[in-house]
Parts: C-alpha cells; structure tokens; sequence
C-alpha cells in the first residue's frame, strides 16, 4: 500500500509539472516563455555613412532606444522587438546600396523596412521592400510619394513618419502671415527634389488664401552654380519681407552667406531641410532665419520625452543634427500600436490597414494622422526654431490646420 501510495503521488507531480510546463509555453508567462517567442524583425535600410547621415543616424538610434525601452517592459505581447541594419552609404550623385540592403534584410526575416529620409533616395530600397510584401518605412521622408502616388498598388505598404510636403509648407504660411505678419513674401524653389518642390508649392497656395502676395517667384537647381544670380535677382527683388524656400546640401549655406554678405536682411524662412548646425557659415554669422522641424536640437524642447531622448542620444554618439532623430521613436510606437490593435498580427498588409486608419495617435512626436491617400504624417504641431548669430531656440509652435491642396 505505501509503495502504491508513493508511486501515485509521484505519477501526479509528473503531471503537474508538465503542465505548468506547457502553460507556460503557451501564455509566456514567465521569462522563459517570452524568450522562446520569436522576435519581430524591423530592419533598417539607412545611410549611416553619405549624405542622409545626419538625417538618418540619429533616427535609427531612436528607434533602437525605444525598442529596447519596449522589449524591457515585455514586448509586444510576449515577442520581443530585434532591429537589424545594413549601411545603405548614399553619395552624390545618389548611388548607394539601398536594394542590395533591403533584398538582405528581408531575406533575414524583416516585416518592416525603415528607410534613409527622401523618397527618390530611399525609393531602391522602398521598392524591394514592398515588391516582397514588407512594409517600408521612411522615418522622415516629407512627401506624399512615399506611397501608392508613386509606388502604385504595391505602396499601400509604404509609409513615412516625416511631415507631409502639403502640410508642412501650409503650417510655415500659417507661422508667416499669422505669427509673423509678414504679407508679402520672395519664394524661392530648389527643384532639386519633389521634397522641396512641393512644400515651397503648399506654402505660395496657403500663402494667398490667407492673403499674403508673391513679390517673387524664383527657383535653382542645386549643383549647377545658380546661387550668385539667384542673390543678385533676390537683391534686386523690393517689398519682400521673407524669403522661403526649402532647400539643404551645398547651395543653401551658399545662398544664405551670398545674401548676408551682401546686406540683405530680409528674415529667411526654411522648412525643415533647414535644421541642423552643420552649415552655418563663420562669416557672415547666420541671422533673422526661422523654420520648422520636428524637435530643438538646442537643449530646449518643450516636451521633457522628446527632451530625454535628445539627452541619450547625444550620451551615446552626440547630439543628433536635425529635429528629425524623434521620428524614428515614433515609427517603432506606430508600428507596435498597429500590432497590439490588430490583435498581434505582423502582417504587413493588415498593419498597413492599420496604419491608414490612425487619426491623431498620440506619439513622442506628437499627434500623427495618416490615410488612404497620404501615407505621410500631417497634421503634427511644429516647432519652430530662430537662429540669430548663429544660436538657435525653440520660438513656439503651429500647425497647419490642413494640408495644402497642390494638386
């Protein structure tokens, strides 16, 4: 009888182990049941090393942090999060190793691409991505493009958590003729990128219907030594209280020293392609310039999140060049938000659907929006940044309402 007891009670707390066991298994309720879980791949398609590296670096390491931040808090429901990267090294003219990137990251088992910050330079990588059923996301790329407008059906799986071109170019008139009252305005167009084109475009529309006047409409084309002309054209230009563009690259510090040392103090408006400390000429001292952007990259953000983030970034490999390092953060919140509300499905098409019905999601980077038609961000509150000899501050914010209609 005792022996029969004994083997019983064991026989039973065989049983009970195994299945506490597979309980576990099951729920991962435990740390051993969510490291068995496969993780979700993100991989990141970035410049780390040409001319989007300012743009791009920064972001990566954002979303990185977040993830990790993510991953410490249990993942997303049990998984944890895993970025991978391959150096796409974009140089001018924009050769890089965008496609050879994307076509080994999916094949490492990526459901999500990040992409480098403009849509023609990321476009070899967003292609391949979305030819193979992945999403690709540009974490700041400003134009509606990154999306069904130019990739067709295939870019119901593309999108971008910058500023769309219609919505920031719309908020930098909002700021002009509201904020500023500057009424009559030189607009000046780099036609180097759809980027740039289209927010000069949304901001002379937006401009008029609040009622401000065009005294000049000009335009150049980066590279092709336009901007002495360009100055004296400016120069000659009266009535003009600002002059927008939206521009970066080589030209643009060329423009502003050309006007500075010339003596024209007309204030100078950029949208955020303008951002960053990099290009500030010794002499003249940068003066009387504003734009728009993401984030301060000053020390004085108003959001203490976006503020604390600035803060580790800059600890690990220095303080990010642009505003732009935030929209990296909020790309890997999207896309957990997109997982968790479609129940922990990683598809990309079914979070895509998620994606297009976000409306006013709260993010470090403030409210986000996206639709069937703009697969870009709109909606956000800017910040607008001063510089005056050479120091920048954060100068308060605005939104534009609505995207410009450009068509």
């Amino acid at each position: 009888m005792r022996r029969a007891t004994r083997w019983g009670a064991l026989v039973a707390l065989l049983a009970a182990a195994a299945a506490i066991a597979a309980l576990a298994a099951t729920t991962g309720g435990n740390a051993a049941g969510v490291a068995a879980k496969k993780p979700i791949i993100i991989g990141a398609a970035v410049d780390l090393s040409g001319i989007m590296k300012p743009f791009d670096s920064a972001a990566l390491l954002a979303a990185r942090l977040r993830a990790a931040q993510i991953n410490a808090k249990g993942g997303v429901n049990g998984r944890r999060l895993k970025i991978i990267q391959c150096d796409t090294k974009i140089v001018q003219p924009p050769a890089s190793q965008a496609k050879a990137c994307a076509t080994k990251l999916v094949g490492q088992g990526a459901i999500a691409l990040l992409v480098t910050c403009d849509v023609e330079f990321a476009a070899p990588a967003t292609q391949e991505a979305i030819n193979a059923g992945r999403l690709a996301l540009g974490s700041c790329i400003g134009t509606d493009e990154q999306g069904p407008k130019r990739f067709g059906s295939k870019g119901r799986l593309a999108f971008s958590f910058g500023n769309v071109a219609q919505d920031e170019g719309a908020a930098m008139a909002e700021y002009a003729y509201k904020k500023k009252h500057w009424k009559k305005a030189i607009v000046v167009t780099d036609k180097s990128l759809v980027y740039f084109r289209d927010v000069t475009a949304a901001f002379k529309v937006r401009y008029k219907a609040l009622g401000g006047k065009l005294v000049r409409d000009d335009s150049f084309v980066q590279g092709q030594n336009q901007i002495p002309s360009l100055v004296n054209r400016i120069r000659g230009t009266r009535g003009g209280q600002v002059i927008v563009t939206s521009t970066t690259f080589g030209d643009w510090p060329a423009l502003v020293q050309g006007l500075r040392s010339l003596r024209v103090k007309t204030p100078l408006m950029n949208s955020w392609a303008g951002d960053g400390t990099s290009w500030y000429p010794k002499n003249p001292k940068v003066t009387k310039y504003w734009y728009v952007t993401f984030a301060s990259i000053f020390g004085d953000d108003p959001n203490p999140a976006v503020q604390k983030l600035f803060n580790q970034i800059k600890a690990k490999q220095g303080a990010p060049a642009t505003g732009s390092f935030v929209t990296g953060a909020t790309a890997i919140d999207a896309l957990v938000t997109a997982i968790k509300r479609a129940k922990g499905s990683t598809k990309p098409r079914v979070l895509a659907g998620q994606f297009e019905h976000f409306r006013g999601l709260p993010t470090i980077s403030g409210k986000i929006s996206f639709s069937r038609k703009f697969h870009t961000v709109f909606g956000r509150s800017y910040r607008v940044i001063e510089v005056e000899s050479n120091k920048g501050r954060y100068v308060g914010s605005i939104s534009a309402g609505k995207p410009a209609n450009i068509g």
